[in-house]
Formats: C-alpha cells, sequence, structure tokens
C-alpha cells in the first residue's frame, strides 16, 4: 500500500477507534496542552550561519524530547524490533560503521550506505543521498514505511502508541492531540534537528580558545582542504548541501525499479546529475566509515587514494575535479596526504558522539 493510502486509511479509518482508546486511558493520564509548551531555542553555534525556519514545525522542548524517545523506539517498526538508532548510532556520529546495513525488518541490504545525522537543520536543499526528500519531516516517512528497512502501517503504529499512556501524554502536550502519523515524523524531525555538531578541536580553535591550538601538520591539513576540498565541502558546516558526480563510476545504466543507481538523476531527469549524489560534511568524517553512497571505501586513505588517482573522466564527472591541465584528479603528496587527514581528525565532535541529551533516555 502506498505512503499517501496509508495516510488516508489513518486519518478516516482510525480517527474514530483513537479517540475511543484515549477516552479509556484519560483518568490514568493527565496530558498537558499545547499552549504551556515551551519553545526550544536552538543554540546556533557562532562560526554557523543562521538556519532555515520551520514554521509548520517549530522547535517545542517536549516535541524534541518526544523525538528524542521516538528515535530509539522500536515500535515503529513492523516487527518491534527496529528504530531510528538501529542504523544510526550516536558514537559513530549517528552512522552505522556498516557498508550496507542488513539490520532492517528483512534483514535484506539496503541500496545506499547510511548517512550521518547532525547538523541537519542546515539541511536546505533535499534529504537521502539523492535529494529524494524536501525535509526531515517528509523523509522520516521512507524509512518508517520502506518494506526492507522499518516497514510500519500506520494505523498499527499509532495504535501501540496509543496503548501506552506515557506516549498519549507526549502527544498531547507537544501537539495537543493523540498519537498520530504526521506527529511521529514532526517530533522526529524536530529532534534531529536539534543534533549539532560543532565542540570539535577545530571548532575550538576558530572560536580562540586558548587551550586549543594546532600542529604544523594541522594547520597544513586545514590549508590543503580550504584551497583544494571547498568547492564542496564549504562552509563551516563542510557541506555545500549540493550535489556532484565525484567519479567514482563511469556507467550509469540502471534497470532496477528505482533507479537508485542513477544518483541525483532519480529525482531531477536531468543528465548533469547522472552519477551525482548530496555532499556529505567532513565533520566527524574519521568515526563515520566507511564512506560513499554505497560505503565502497572502507578506510578515508582509500577515499583520498580515489581522489589523487581513481577519478573516472566522464563528461559526467563534476568540472571541480579536474586541474588547470585537463587531468582528472585531486593533486596531494603523501605528506600533504597526512596533513589533510590530521585536519579531519581535529573535525571529530566527541561531545557529539557522548552528549547525554541526544542519547537514548530509557
Amino acid at each position: 500500500m502506498s505512503i499517501s493510502k496509508r495516510i488516508k486509511v489513518f486519518q478516516f479509518g482510525f480517527l474514530l477507534l483513537a479517540n475511543l482508546m484515549f477516552s479509556c486511558q484519560k483518568e490514568a493520564v493527565e496530558p498537558v496542552g499545547p499552549k504551556d509548551n515551551i519553545a526550544y531555542v536552538l543554540e546556533v553555534p557562532a562560526n554557523f550561519p543562521q538556519p532555515a525556519a520551520t514554521p509548520d514545525n517549530p522547535l517545542t522542548k517536549s516535541g524534541v524530547e518526544l523525538g528524542r524517545r521516538l528515535f530509539y523506539e522500536p515500535l515503529l517498526s513492523s516487527t518491534m524490533t527496529v528504530s531510528c538508532a538501529s542504523c544510526h548510532h550516536q558514537d559513530r556520529a549517528f552512522s552505522d560503521g556498516l557498508i550496507l546495513s542488513n539490520l532492517g525488518i528483512s534483514g535484506k541490504a539496503l541500496d545506499r550506505h547510511s548517512p550521518a545525522l547532525f547538523n541537519l537543520a542546515w539541511a536546505n536543499n533535499g534529504l537521502f543521498w539523492d535529494g529524494g526528500s524536501k525535509n526531515l519531516e517528509s523523509q522520516a516517512f521512507g524509512p518508517l514505511t520502506h518494506e526492507d528497512e522499518m516497514g510500519i502501517y500506520f494505523p498499527e503504529m499509532v495504535d501501540r502508541l496509543m496503548a501506552k499512556p506515557s506516549y498519549v501524554s507526549l502527544f498531547k502536550e507537544a501537539f495537543g492531540e493523540n498519537p498520530t502519523a504526521a506527529g511521529v515524523v514532526k517530533a522526529l524531525a524536530q529532534f534531529q534537528r536539534t543534533i549539532i555538531s560543532a565542540n570539535s578541536k577545530y571548532d575550538r580553535y576558530k572560536r580562540g580558545d586558548r587551550k586549543v591550538s594546532f600542529s604544523e601538520k594541522e594547520l597544513l591539513g586545514m590549508q590543503l582542504v580550504q584551497a583544494k576540498c571547498a568547492g564542496c565541502h564549504s562552509s563551516e558546516l563542510f557541506t555545500d548541501n549540493n550535489y556532484h558526480n565525484n567519479g567514482i563510476d563511469a556507467d550509469f545504466s540502471d534497470d532496477s525499479k528505482d533507479w537508485v543507481y542513477k544518483g541525483r538523476y532519480r529525482i531531477s531527469y536531468d543528465s548533469k546529475d547522472l552519477g551525482a549524489y548530496k555532499t556529505p560534511s567532513l565533520r566527524n568524517i574519521m568515526v563515520s566509515a566507511p564512506y560513499m553512497h554505497d560505503g565502497r571505501f572502507s578506510t578515508i586513505d582509500e577515499v583520498l587514494q580515489h581522489y589523487r588517482f581513481g577519478i573516472k573522466s566522464t563528461k559526467y564527472t563534476d568540472r571541480l575535479l579536474f586541474q588547470d591541465n585537463g587531468n582528472a584528479g585531486i593533486p596531494l603528496s603523501d605528506k600533504e596526504v597526512e596533513a589533510v587527514k590530521a585536519f579531519l581528525t581535529s573535525l571529530t565532535d566527541e561531545t557529539l558522539l557522548s552528549e547525554a541529551k541526544y542519547a537514548n533516555p530509557k
């Protein structure tokens, strides 16, 4: 059944049942109305741009807390064994360390690598590797309903949440209503927008922390990244939130039903987007291996080797990867590679990896 049909079933067929279920629990639950909800003030790092406003789903303390609980909640999967956190581990910057995850309900490997999740409040140009979702709210419907990921039927999901007085109360407090599929994705989006990575050694150095200094190797690495990588990994976010063909493939034929191997072209139908995938942030890259949309590179050395010597030159390969003489590749000496790696290590945010407010509350 399609997502739209599932939502309609929920809206028209399950509303009465939900109301009846809540009325039975009314004495046990004393929900707080949305009028008492307190805004969650996102702490924007001094060296970050302002994120886009989300007037249709403003951050609130109760909405964020509900989203955190739902992120770790296996009741959102059909088998009650898989949660969002199954493929997004905090100690890996909310990635999973697998090439292609097989941790979903079917046990089958997915077609794409699970991306890291942080600084998504600034993800203003689509989500998923090909930008197939416009925002975090719509993005959540994908893994929730995918037959190999969480595979949930929304009325069943709402039924489970309604059976738990704590969730009924939390939804009432956050949205002024009983649990709904729309409320689930809104809460998940709110929580994810609060996951901010901005306390790495690099950030403290940039903010002028006198206790932090960069070695000559780290300084050289920073200069090299700024000079040779900033075409895609730009700004303090270390991503341009755009899509590029980075020369890892030369053949873009694809007979799969969903065209998952055509990159951004699957969404845009623009030939220039063949093999183009979203630029991941360089932040926390040293703890979020493997790399690329399909997890094909196991180490950062393999990634740098690709950009030095492995780029496939096609008419779709991004021109940013060509030198002035027309040759493909980013020239780096072995010494410079070590400097780049030293700088990338400085982008690891240990606070993000252990911060209690992002962890499982149960």
